[in-house]
């Protein structure tokens, strides 16, 4: 697989912060992924949060998201109710190594990121031309 989405603390981070009410490490964000071609996209649901607020980083093939969702209630504000998370967000993909991980394109729109994660030209199916025999033909590799 290409694009791995498993994080084996979210379940005990899920867990925690259901009996805990609060979360020693950031909440993950909700995610869909799908491959469109030769590219694998990623969508991260991020309402209400400023795009200067969102920060994505890539080491050895594990990108990270992170983003802050801060309340617009002021100090002085009496809060009747708050059932919008604040806070940390954030989520790790593990991306395979036939993903192009300098070519990543990231937009924000509508409290949504968008990840295109291109595949590596190198891991592209090609096809290659056999001579021999006296004819040539080509087979896919």
């Amino acid at each position: 697989m290409m694009l791995l989405q498993t994080d084996p603390f979210r379940e005990l981070d899920r867990l925690a912060q259901h009996v805990l009410g609060a979360a020693s490490r950031p909440a993950a964000l909700p995610m869909d992924a799908w491959r469109e071609g030769d590219t694998f996209v990623v969508e991260l649901d991020l309402p209400g949060v400023d795009p200067e607020a969102i920060d994505i980083d890539i080491e050895h093939n594990v990108l990270t998201v992170r983003a802050e969702r801060r309340s617009h209630a002021g100090e002085d504000a009496e809060v009747v109710t708050a059932e919008r998370p604040t806070g940390s967000f954030s989520r790790r993909l593990f991306l395979g190594e036939t993903l192009d991980t300098e070519r990543i394109d990231a937009a924000y729109e509508a409290g949504v990121l968008r990840l295109r994660i291109p595949v590596a030209e190198q891991a592209k199916p090609r096809k290659i031309a056999i001579s021999g025999g006296g004819e040539r033909r080509s087979i896919s590799a």
